[in-house]
């Protein structure tokens, strides 16, 4: 279920004033502490900073994750868009609008919501950037080490093998020409680079426009973590039969892949795994599903909003 958010939420932060030590230290210790900053807990220090008036009003913005348990205090309606809630068949794609989806495990728990960047995962789709991503990858992955060899490099004797005149034959000049076995090859590959040139906003845009496009069809899952309690395969086999109509699935993770995740799943042939840096377009379009965790979220956001190098 996707759900559009307002980007007033976020600009409501920007003129939040954390100049008093107590009032830092307090936010601190409970985002340490419990993940978030409650707007009861908030309350019992509103009287620790004189002369905030703005404070009374963003004392509830403080939380960073929406679950079902949050009351409609903790969140005003004010801030939210006014625009009807859409599913991800029926909403309109290539808005740029954030998109808040559900939080979940390999138990299938609740682990509250989060928020995608519109400018990451609603971009309007177009296949001919992803043509243009995939060709650009398939190109640059041959090893370009094909070979052949030229006619002074094959093995044999230069020597004439009859005289010009004489012999009724025809004239030849060495035995290892073209047109006898065990000759040269005229014209064959040679080693090179089959890499073509594509610009790295391009680039960019494919990875867009494929994470766009999972999260359009509902096929892109947010997980709290990837860990497992054991090594098993049965395990990961167990938690993708409950899963509907998924046939391949990619599942991607913030840092280095865990140990127990990767034994348990090298030898299933319809999952794969893959760390936030090394996800890509075509490994994306392989996989009808993809399953990313908070981590790889956050990391994949943030390298799509570093500005590129020139």
């Amino acid at each position: 279920m996707a759900l559009s958010v307002s980007r007033r939420v976020f600009r409501a932060f920007g003129s939040c004033d954390y100049s008093s030590l107590s009032l830092r230290s307090f936010y601190l210790s409970n985002v340490a502490l419990n993940g978030h900053v409650s707007g009861d807990s908030l309350s019992s220090v509103k009287s620790s900073v004189p002369g905030k008036s703005s404070f009374d009003v963003r004392q509830r913005y403080f939380t960073t994750i929406l679950t079902p348990d949050s009351s409609e205090s903790a969140f005003p309606s004010d801030l939210l868009s006014r625009k009807r809630v859409l599913t991800p068949p029926d909403r309109t794609i290539g808005l740029y609008q954030d998109l808040v989806i559900p939080v979940t495990n390999f138990h299938n728990e609740d682990k509250g919501f989060m928020v995608l960047a519109g400018d990451v995962f609603d971009v309007p789709i177009r296949k001919d950037i992803i043509h243009r991503v995939v060709r650009w990858q398939l190109a640059k992955r041959q090893q370009g080490t094909h070979s052949t060899k030229t006619i002074s490099e094959v093995s044999g004797t230069g020597r004439k093998p009859w005289k010009q005149k004489g012999t009724g034959r025809a004239r030849h000049g060495t035995l290892r020409g073209p047109q006898f076995r065990g000759g040269a090859v005229m014209h064959g590959p040679k080693p090179r680079s089959h890499a073509i040139k594509l610009n790295k906003k391009v680039r960019r845009l494919g990875l867009k426009i494929a994470l766009s496009a999972r999260a359009a069809e509902g096929k892109l899952m947010v997980f709290e973590d990837l860990k497992l309690p054991s090594h098993k395969t049965k395990n990961i086999v167990n938690h993708v039969s409950q899963m509907e109509n998924i046939k391949k699935l990619l599942v991607v993770d913030g840092g280095p892949i865990d140990e127990k995740l990767k034994l348990a799943t090298q030898n299933l042939h319809y999952v794969n795994v893959l760390p936030s840096i090394g996800l890509n377009v075509y490994s994306i379009l392989l996989h009808d599903t993809l399953v990313m965790s908070r981590d790889a979220v956050n990391r994949i956001v943030e390298r799509m909003h570093t500005p590129i190098n020139r």
